[in-house]
């Protein structure tokens, strides 16, 4: 499994590194920019992510654009649902709208922070990771 956790926070940014660092290969970014980047570089080299974990509040593009913008570029390029990247949101943020607003954008989960490693399993297995 290949891995991409955005988060602009330092220390939740770790936390969830050093944690699925232990089932995955693992990659970091630190904005909405750099993920984008990361994951259009990682489709043109044809090893695309398969698990990107993504918080909402960033600065420069949020969590919510990121997922829309892959959403839309995976429909363009007719990546078939089976085969898009599982967007995992990990936020401090759990009000019924903004978990509905990631929803329609595409998410294929939700993880409210504080997190802890047994919640990420248990994500990843709802999401059919074999962990």
């Amino acid at each position: 499994m290949k891995v991409l956790v955005v988060d602009d926070e330092l220390v939740s940014r770790k936390k969830m590194y050093k944690i699925m660092s232990q089932f995955s290969e693992c990659e970091s970014a630190e904005s909405g920019n750099i993920a984008m980047s990361l994951f259009e570089r990682a489709q043109e080299l044809d090893v695309p992510y398969d698990l990107m974990t993504l918080d909402i509040e960033m600065p420069e593009i949020n969590g919510i654009d990121v997922l829309k913008r892959i959403r839309l570029s995976e429909q363009k390029k007719k990546i078939a649902k089976n085969n898009q990247i599982r967007i995992l949101i990990v936020t401090s943020h759990s009000d019924k709208d903004r978990v509905k607003k990631c929803i329609d954008a595409g998410c294929d989960n939700y993880i409210v922070k504080p997190f802890d490693k047994d919640l990420v399993i248990l994500k990843l297995q709802q999401l059919n990771f074999c962990i």
